[in-house]
């Protein structure tokens, strides 16, 4: 009697702890995290890369005023809370645009001036310093993958992309048109999003030359994100183009999927805003989808006829599940949403900036997982 009695009651236990997780696991969201107490309130955040639960940096800008340049920003964090990084040697006024890692020994990130000019900066596992940029380049992207760092910018107006080869940067062709984000697996195996005349416009790089395809044949239609997950699956996400309208209409996003025949849109669950960032699950498959000023429509009738949207999305490679991002007192919604994954984990970081009092603005920092 004793022995079933014992039984039934670790079966009961057994059951509460399943239902307790399953819960858990189906209340998971997003989560606010502060930045540190001395970071002025207009300050603004581009940018994050991460390495593991304890290990992270976001680039952006703490700002002196509504109108004044700021002065670069680096937060980093430490597995506990986000921390100011000394920044030796960076006294300019201006602003840091990305960042990019190959190893926590090889991390970039660039950066402008208030005066228009380019700053390179590296962290060698032992601090950050100023490294020189390539000549007469405007950078305003760092991206890494594979073992490779390119560089996004441009000289005398017209854009390049640059490549880290071991002893400095060396010009790649630039496909047609423009390119704002790439994903790359290798030296000649690289994906850019970003548009032309025609388009938004995917572009792959086989180490000797671009094969572009138009995604989107809309006017003003772009992609600023992609992600490849195989030959046969690779994403895109930007804004679809739209005709006529009034001015200040918002623009719907736009996800396109390559299957390794066809570029194929793929509704989101949203009407309007721009999806800003996609980044994989730890096997590399698309995770999640961040999109900035989500917008819906009402049910009919409503005023205003446009409601909140979700901010990200998770795929689970059938559908999207809507997240909103958590309420932060004294503050509005996002309009700057990146995404940085932290590697072997669930967890992912959002950075960007926010709707603060006043017409200001905040910066923001989120978590899942």
């Amino acid at each position: 009697m004793a022995r079933r009695l014992l039984v039934a009651a670790l079966a009961v236990a057994v059951t509460i702890v399943t239902i307790v997780a399953s819960a858990a696991a189906e209340t998971r969201s997003w989560q606010h995290v502060p930045v540190p107490a001395q970071v002025r309130p207009q300050a603004a955040l581009n940018e994050a890369v991460a390495f593991g639960p304890d290990r992270a940096w976001a680039v952006g800008a703490d700002a002196v005023g509504r109108e004044a340049p700021g002065f670069p920003l680096m937060l980093r964090w430490d597995g506990t809370a986000w921390q100011r990084e000394n920044l030796p040697g960076s006294r300019w006024q201006g602003e840091l645009l990305s960042i990019a890692a190959t190893s926590p020994t090889s991390v970039w990130a660039v950066g402008r001036d208030a005066a228009g000019g380019a700053h390179l900066l590296r962290h060698d596992g032992n601090g950050w310093n100023e490294s020189r940029p390539p000549a007469g380049v405007v950078l305003t992207r760092a991206v890494a993958g594979g073992g490779e760092t390119w560089l996004i910018g441009s000289r005398d107006g017209a854009q390049v992309l640059l490549r880290r080869d071991g002893r400095g940067w060396q010009d790649v062709p630039v496909p047609p048109g423009s390119v704002h984000g790439l994903h790359i697996l290798a030296a000649d195996d690289v994906w850019a999003a970003g548009a032309t005349a025609s388009g938004a416009a995917v572009s792959h790089w086989n180490g000797q030359t671009w094969q572009q395809t138009i995604v989107d044949g809309f006017p003003r239609s772009a992609v600023s994100s992609v992600l490849a997950v195989s030959p046969t699956e690779v994403w895109a996400g930007g804004t679809a183009g739209f005709v006529g309208g009034p001015p200040g209409r918002p623009i719907p996003p736009l996800l396109v999927r390559f299957d390794g025949q066809t570029w194929s849109q793929v509704p989101v669950p949203t009407d309007f805003g721009s999806i800003s960032s996609l980044t994989p699950t730890p096997s590399g498959t698309l995770g999640w989808v961040s999109v900035a000023r989500s917008q819906k429509w009402g049910p009919e009738g409503s005023s205003p006829p446009l409601v909140p949207g979700p901010d990200f999305l998770a795929w689970n490679g059938q559908s999207f599940t809507e997240y909103g991002e958590p309420a932060v007192v004294g503050e509005g919604d996002s309009w700057v949403l990146r995404l940085a994954p932290v590697p072997g984990t669930e967890t992912v970081w959002s950075v960007g900036r926010a709707d603060g009092p006043e017409g200001t603005f905040a910066p923001r920092i989120l978590r899942f997982g």
